[in-house]
């Protein structure tokens, strides 16, 4: 769904039921008794299909933004590697899904798929919820942990206590019709 997003003219895709945005937002947060590390990135692009229930989401890398820039060149360079793998992927389904994106309404979601970070692919599952105010605009949420050791990403042990072992992800965004 993300490649034919990418790649197709929007012209081909403007069925009612594929909503989109370019500017989600994930954030992931590390607790450790040493310290908190935050960082939020603001330039995600999701698509999804409400008659099928396809979901995808795509990220740069570098968008995350992290408040020390100490921390963020670390994530980039030593951790993540974003020159190399400069993309976090995802392509599911959203299962059971019964919103209808242009009435108001609410819904529980499980979404399951492939997580694509550092090169590595992995089945991933979270819940979340998604809602319609019923005028142009559907609200998506979702939390679920992943470990950096899950996707090669490898922590030196001088600072391996300093990040947890699993990151809280949270995901929000606010998707409109893709034909407008």
């Amino acid at each position: 769904l993300l490649t034919a997003f990418a790649q197709a003219p929007s012209s081909t895709l403007q069925a009612q039921d594929r909503w989109f945005t370019r500017d989600g937002h994930i954030r992931f947060y590390s607790h450790t008794p040493v310290e908190d590390i935050e960082a939020n990135n603001h330039q995600v692009s999701s698509i999804v299909d409400f008659a099928t229930g396809d979901m995808a989401f795509s990220m740069l890398m570098k968008g995350f933004e992290f408040e020390k820039a100490l921390m963020e060149e670390h994530f980039n360079e030593k951790y993540v590697e974003s020159a190399t793998y400069p993309k976090a992927i995802f392509e599911g389904k959203i299962q059971d899904l019964t919103l209808d994106p242009n009435t108001s309404g609410k819904q529980e979601v499980t979404v399951t798929g492939t997580m694509t970070i550092h090169g590595v692919s992995r089945e991933v599952t979270a819940t979340g919820t998604l809602e319609s105010n019923g005028s142009g605009e559907v609200r998506g949420q979702a939390t679920f942990e992943i470990s950096p050791e899950d996707y090669a990403i490898k922590i030196p042990g001088v600072v391996r206590d300093n990040i947890a072992k699993t990151l809280d992800i949270t995901v929000k965004v606010v998707y409109k019709p893709l034909n407008k």
